[in-house]
C-alpha cells in the first residue's frame, strides 16, 4: 500500500515537472491573465498583461516603446499595477505629466538591466556574492535571497520588491514581475 502510494506521488510529481518543463521550453507564461509569448518582444507582450497596464502607460508616456522593442537583450523588473497604486497619492499622475518625462524615464529605465538574467543566473550571482546589477539608467539594483527559492530586488534607497513571477521569456530579453516600484537616487 505504501509502495503504491509512493509510486503515485512520484508519478504525479513527474507529471507536474513535465508540465512545468514544457511550459518553460515552450516559454509561454501567463501574466495578468494573458499569455506572454517568447517570440514576441517586451512591449508586444506587456501591452496584453492586465497586471501591467500602468507600466505600459508609463512606458508610452516616457517614449520608451521603441527602445524596449529593440534587439536588447534586456531584463525588465516590471512592477504590477498594485505596485504603482502603493506609491504616495498623486505620484503616478505627476510622473505621467509631459514636464516630468525625464524623471519618469529615469524611474522606468531603473527597472531595466542590459542582458538576460533569468532566475538561475540571478541565483548563481547571489551564491557568488555578486549582488549588484547596473541599470540602463546608470543606477544600481541589489539582489538578495528571500527564502530558499525567492529573490528580492532592492533599490538605492533601501526599498525592496519581491519577484512574483520569474522568467517570462521574450524575443529580446526577459521579464520578472515585481510587487513594488523601485526608485533610483534622485
Amino acid at each position: 500500500m505504501m509502495n503504491k502510494l509512493f509510486k503515485n506521488v512520484a508519478l504525479l510529481a513527474a507529471v507536474v515537472i513535465s508540465v512545468n518543463l514544457n511550459a518553460q521550453i515552450g516559454g509561454t507564461v501567463n501574466v495578468g491573465g494573458e499569455a506572454m509569448y517568447p517570440m514576441k518582444n517586451i512591449v508586444e507582450n506587456a501591452v496584453n498583461s492586465k497586471a501591467h497596464t500602468t507600466l505600459v502607460a508609463a512606458v508610452k508616456a516616457a517614449g520608451l516603446v521603441e527602445t524596449l522593442q529593440s534587439a536588447g537583450p534586456f531584463t525588465v523588473f516590471a512592477p504590477v499595477n498594485d505596485a504603482f497604486e502603493n506609491l504616495p497619492s498623486g505620484t503616478v499622475e505627476t510622473l505621467l505629466k509631459p514636464e516630468n518625462k525625464a524623471t519618469l524615464t529615469k524611474v522606468l529605465t531603473y527597472h531595466v538591466v542590459s542582458g538576460k538574467y533569468d532566475f538561475a543566473k540571478l541565483w548563481a550571482m547571489i551564491e557568488k556574492g555578486d549582488t549588484k546589477l547596473k541599470t540602463v539608467s546608470g543606477g544600481t539594483l541589489m539582489i538578495a535571497p528571500n527564502g530558499p527559492h525567492n529573490i528580492i530586488v532592492k533599490d538605492e534607497n533601501g526599498n525592496s520588491a519581491n519577484i512574483t513571477t520569474y522568467d517570462v521569456i521574450q524575443s529580446n530579453g526577459i521579464i520578472h514581475s515585481i510587487d513594488a516600484v523601485l526608485l533610483p537616487k534622485m
